[in-house]
């Protein structure tokens, strides 16, 4: 018996469009550190706002409101002062400079894009018998989770303490030459004479800029250099060729500041060789993933529902490129190519491909895209004439 038709018009609501898509800060930072004082355990990492909540957990307290530091409240006070600041900021105590364990409580807070260790020059021990230890678990750690799909840099520093000396260049750089990431997940910091934690306070200051911007000649605070450890411009050259990143006080920009003189990654990778490249496609990386997942399970193997993949990819990328984060980008979906076409157009290799795309449920999709970066580098041909 059919249905009567009262109500006349029944309307069911479908709340799938307003699933907001997965959302990923890129100024996200942590720093690990030792810490015998603080009310905060050890291994657990706690979202710092402010100079006074650092030292509430990391520090001690008197009942004057005196803080007595410790190296890992240092270098959290010196991440905040930077303007711009990181859009979060994580301390994580570590107990008896355990530095594997406590970079290991990380490994659930997917939203770290940066992580030091406080005011720490030792590069220590690759991992062997026993796990890494000081910058090497460092390195470690960036790398492997990075390579699990939670992208992550590191950021280190040379000893501030090393003597200037003739072959400066050259003994700090083999110094921490173990430090080097093939996959480009380390940078190294250079400030010869700091009075505090460079490392943390110049992956602060990355931390606060979009990932397209390029940390060439940005400001970093929190800390002094004398004038007669400052680099001389053999040295910045020699450090930033071997991709070490010196801060230098440039005469050039008005008033007394310390800025960052190179923006490269302390990487084997020539192709990678820039924060910026790397950061941009790390966010590229998230907002593909986070704005496609929706359609896993949803869109069909058919010209429709590819199409509706290649539409959804091109909605992402083209709001970097309407940003100027991205000058251009192209997506191809061989399957799609071919299913645009009539089926009795086929070849025997096409039909095979689609085939094999349907039985494995598995669709390739090639996205490129084109990337202007900052100048770096402004050559200049002065031509006076009479």
């Amino acid at each position: 018996m059919p249905t009567a038709a009262f109500p006349f018009v029944e309307v069911r609501i479908d709340t799938s469009g307003l699933q907001p898509t997965a959302q990923r800060s890129p100024g996200v930072i942590a720093v690990v550190g030792e810490s015998q004082s603080g009310s905060a355990p050890e291994n657990l990492p706690l979202v710092v706002d402010n100079a006074a909540q650092a030292a509430e957990l990391f520090a001690e307290v008197d009942e004057n409101g005196v803080v007595a530091p410790t190296r890992l409240y240092r270098s959290l006070s010196i991440a905040l002062l930077q303007d711009p600041r990181p859009s979060k900021v994580y301390g994580v105590k570590a107990g008896g400079r355990n530095y594997a364990a406590a970079l290991g409580s990380l490994e659930a807070a997917d939203d770290v894009a940066f992580v030091s260790l406080a005011d720490e020059t030792s590069v220590g021990a690759p991992a062997g018998d026993s796990p890494p230890t000081d910058l090497h678990a460092l390195k470690a750690h960036c790398e492997a989770m990075s390579a699990r799909g939670q992208k992550r840099i590191g950021v280190a520093m040379l000893n501030p303490a090393s003597a200037k000396s003739p072959t400066y260049v050259t003994d700090v750089t083999a110094a921490v030459a173990g430090l080097k990431s093939d996959s480009s997940r380390m940078i190294m910091i250079a400030a010869r004479g700091a009075t505090g934690d460079a490392a943390t306070a110049a992956m602060a200051a990355i931390a606060g800029y979009e990932p397209h911007v390029s940390a060439v000649l940005k400001r970093v605070r929190g800390f002094e250099m004398p004038v007669e450890k400052q680099y001389a411009p053999t040295e910045i050259i020699g450090l930033s060729d071997g991709n070490i990143i010196p801060i230098i006080n440039p005469a050039l920009i008005v008033g007394d500041s310390l800025h960052l003189a190179e923006g490269r990654c302390f990487t084997s990778d020539a192709s990678l060789l820039y924060i910026d490249i790397v950061r941009v496609l790390d966010d590229i990386d998230f907002r593909l993933k986070a704005g496609l997942i929706g359609l896993v399970g949803d869109a069909r193997i058919t010209k429709f529902g590819l199409t509706r993949l290649a539409n959804r990819t091109a909605g992402i990328l083209g709001a970097l490129k309407r940003s100027s984060v991205i000058a251009d980008f192209a997506v191809a979906i061989p399957v799609l190519e071919i299913l645009s076409i009539p089926e009795s157009a086929w070849t025997p290799t096409d039909a095979a491909i689609v085939a094999t795309a349907r039985e494995n449920r598995e669709v390739d999709m090639f996205v490129s895209i084109t990337y202007g970066p900052a100048v770096h580098r402004l050559k200049v041909t002065l031509s006076p004439r009479f």
